[in-house]
């Protein structure tokens, strides 16, 4: 398969791409500002009752930051550095939640003395630590979910806990003076199976009507993230999602829709960025093998770590167009055996590939600068490049 950057940008959005590319040498990243801000606008459009809390794992850069700041977004946290840049940007704490169930009791106090009153959770230890260090606040209490077969990176193992268990964790935070605020879940990054919301819902209207009847409402449901950005396989547009999930939530809910939370990182983030490398190596490990091994200055160490089990199967565009395309197997730079990118997943390029030629990862806005290595191999992180 030959991939067509029509296919993915319009010509407009392209040549910003394309004419910043051509100013630098390889690898970078391109951080389209533009496309972020209309991903933003057209969520609000299709859910124009929930709040946006930006998942700033996704991409941390303050350009981006600062623009989801002025469109008024709210941004979900994931540690003390993360705090520390989001408040240098003149962005209120009321604007903020602590939504790693990980964290350190110090942590907490930090993000409590900064003005943080929002905080996730879902252990009976995380509870106690939070009635400690930041007293009176409001706690949302993630559970598991299914959805980690149709979604191609899961997270349902290491967060979250069994709906029974988070009654038993409100319970104890309101013993405990905390305000039980509501309930988390994510059904998976990238999830391009609707329905898997439909369930996590039905799970959280239980533990709502049960507690109603122990006398602690509660008022809020995060949806977490998981709305997918368009890769190799081509997911349904957000007009089905939003149209589902507001079905799902009218179903159970009724007139009485609690305040309702999304974290999106990825939806918002990844089609924003392009991802430029260059051919180092075109070679074969016999000569009777069939397949190349097409080796680029950028790899799993240097932003492409969701590639790892192949999980995420990036569109790569190839300058160099032809009609006689053979199998690669892509690897990176580094001189470590994991750093292939993808093997059991063949791409097709052009047979008269060769080294000095560019290829374009697109939709990589989303998770590669910040995974980056800082030194492995001492190749430097990756550089970001941004316009709009």
């Amino acid at each position: 398969m030959l991939v067509d950057y029509q296919d993915y940008y319009s010509e407009t959005d392209w040549a910003l791409f394309k004419d910043e590319a051509d100013k630098h040498e390889t690898p970078f990243l391109i951080i389209n500002l533009n496309i972020f801000q209309h991903k933003y606008e057209y969520l609000k459009k299709h859910f124009p009752y929930a709040k946006i809390y930006y998942a700033v794992k996704s991409n941390p850069s303050v350009e981006v930051l600062e623009l989801l700041r002025d469109l008024g977004s709210c941004f979900d946290i994931a540690s003390t550095y993360e705090l520390d840049r989001v408040l240098s940007l003149g962005i209120s704490p009321d604007r903020l939640s602590y939504g790693n169930t990980i964290k350190k009791l110090n942590d907490i106090k930090y993000f409590y003395d900064k003005g943080v009153r929002l905080f996730a959770t879902d252990s009976a230890a995380d509870v106690i630590n939070l009635s400690k260090a930041a007293p009176g606040s409001k706690v949302f209490f993630r559970i598991l979910t299914e959805g980690s077969d149709t979604a191609d990176w899961p997270l349902s193992r290491k967060f979250g806990c069994h709906p029974d268990m988070a009654i038993d964790l409100v319970i104890q935070a309101k013993k405990l003076g905390l305000e039980p605020y509501g309930i988390s879940f994510h059904v998976g990054s990238q999830q391009r199976d609707i329905g898997t919301w439909d369930s996590a819902i039905a799970k959280v209207k239980y533990i709502f009507d049960f507690l109603l009847e122990e006398g602690i409402p509660l008022k809020m449901i995060n949806l977490g993230g998981g709305f997918p950005a368009n890769y190799v396989v081509k997911t349904n547009p957000m007009e089905s999602y939003s149209e589902e999930i507001t079905r799902y939530l009218q179903e159970d809910f009724g007139e009485d829709l609690p305040e309702i939370i999304l974290e999106p990182g990825r939806y918002l983030a990844g089609e924003a960025g392009v991802l430029v490398s260059e051919v180092v190596l075109v070679s074969r490990k016999s000569r009777l093998n069939v397949d190349r091994w097409l080796y680029l200055d950028v790899g799993k160490f240097n932003g492409l770590i969701e590639t790892w089990d192949e999980s995420i199967k990036y569109p790569i565009y190839c300058e160099k167009r032809s009609s006689n395309m053979g199998n690669v197997i892509i690897a990176g730079p580094t001189c470590d055996s994991q750093d292939i990118m993808y093997e059991s997943y063949l791409y097709k390029m052009p047979m008269n590939l060769a080294a000095g030629d560019r290829l374009y990862w697109l939709t990589t806005g989303a998770y590669t600068t910040s995974y980056c290595s800082v030194e492995f191999n001492g190749f430097p992180p990756l550089k970001t490049y941004y316009v709009k």
